[in-house]
């Protein structure tokens, strides 16, 4: 999940899609509460949210349609290295922030549990491959994530290969070449969902190809919507585009693996072109924006909070009510401790680092 915010400064004299920005929030609180909910319900049959991991493809398609909309026509006249930078500055202040909170969390945790891996050097080399988004599936007690200190760090590595593709490739290519990679990219999704059973994949060791295939398709098919200018016009407004999101994510997970593919490979491209269509009230906007600037920092900070949690789970075995009142809690907390990083984190870095290198 790792969209830049449409409404930067050098995109103000574009048209600002207000909606799309509040649904990045919309999708990073969903993916939270998704978190909390599988460890407390490990049949996801039980799990209202179960389909809370696909908010990632969301992320996906948005990246797409929001990289063709704000480098297209720019790239060439900023040239490679001005890009790279720019995207860098944009991504990696959280990705290392949330190296030095899931180590945090590691070493030091509350409910006792003893770190797996003790060696000093083995627990830097953790640390060194989370902060230069390495994949390292070794931790076994972490379900050998590629990034056992900060497991959503799975979808920044495939979101940095896209950008990379897009800048040396994908922005030279005609609309119509997209199309045809988009259909093989489709072809390859529907591999990964009949041969896994779900699209559940991409962050551990054994699935890893599969963070490649959720990409292709979302990323591809978000760059279509704006080469073609397929954008629907509606009223639907930001109450309206959330009401269809969450529908998406409250799907039974019983319902499979074919539900997941129609959500993704048409119901969120969907979604994009409305919410790109939309117009978002005056009293609204600022709610759009509040949840646009929350959703990256949610998203790269709340999960050494998910590991906390299933420890206390598994050794506390807390009854329905606490748990509900543990996840409500901390869905509130971590949106507060995300607003904080934000405010005090991660714009002040990226305005040094774009005063320090961009100029």
């Amino acid at each position: 999940m790792t969209t830049e915010t449409i409404s930067t400064t050098k995109l103000q004299s574009k048209h600002h899609f207000s909606t799309l920005d509040g649904l990045r929030g919309v999708a990073a609180i969903a993916i939270v509460v998704f978190h909390f909910m599988e460890i407390a319900y490990s049949d996801f049959t039980k799990n209202f949210i179960a389909h809370g991991f696909l908010a990632v493809d969301f992320f996906f398609c948005l990246s797409g349609f929001v990289m063709a909309y704000a480098y297209d026509d720019r790239l060439q006249g900023m040239g490679l290295m001005a890009f790279f930078k720019a995207r860098i500055i944009r991504l990696h202040p959280l990705v290392v922030l949330g190296g030095v909170l899931g180590l945090l969390a590691y070493l030091f945790d509350p409910f006792g549990v003893e770190p797996g891996i003790k060696h000093a050097g083995k627990i830097l080399t953790l640390f060194f491959t989370a902060i230069f988004l390495i994949p390292y599936p070794v931790m076994e007690e972490r379900f050998f994530n590629l990034f056992g200190l900060n497991a959503p760090s799975w979808s920044l590595f495939w979101e940095y290969v896209a950008n990379i593709v897009y800048a040396l490739v994908l922005i030279r290519l005609r609309r119509n070449v997209i199309l045809v990679l988009c259909l093989f990219a489709a072809a390859w999704l529907m591999y990964v969902a009949q041969h896994s059973g779900s699209l559940l994949g991409g962050w551990n060791g054994d699935n890893f190809w599969e963070g490649a295939a959720r990409i292709s398709y979302s990323f591809l098919a978000g760059m279509l919507i704006f080469r073609f200018n397929l954008i629907i016009r509606s009223g639907l407004g930001f109450a309206g585009m959330t009401a269809l999101l969450l529908l998406a994510f409250l799907v039974p997970f019983a319902w499979g693996w074919k539900a997941e593919l129609v959500i993704v490979l048409l119901y969120f491209p969907l979604l994009i072109a409305l919410g790109a269509g939309t117009t978002t009230s005056a009293a609204l906007k600022k709610l759009c924006s509040f949840s646009a600037d929350i959703s990256y920092p949610l998203y790269m900070t709340h999960y050494p909070v998910m590991w906390m949690f299933l420890y206390y789970f598994t050794t506390y075995k807390p009854d329905v009510t606490t748990v509900t009142a543990i996840i409500i809690g901390g869905v509130v907390v971590l949106v507060l401790f995300a607003y904080l990083v934000m405010r005090f984190y991660d714009l002040p870095v990226r305005r040094y680092l774009s005063k320090r290198f961009r100029n």
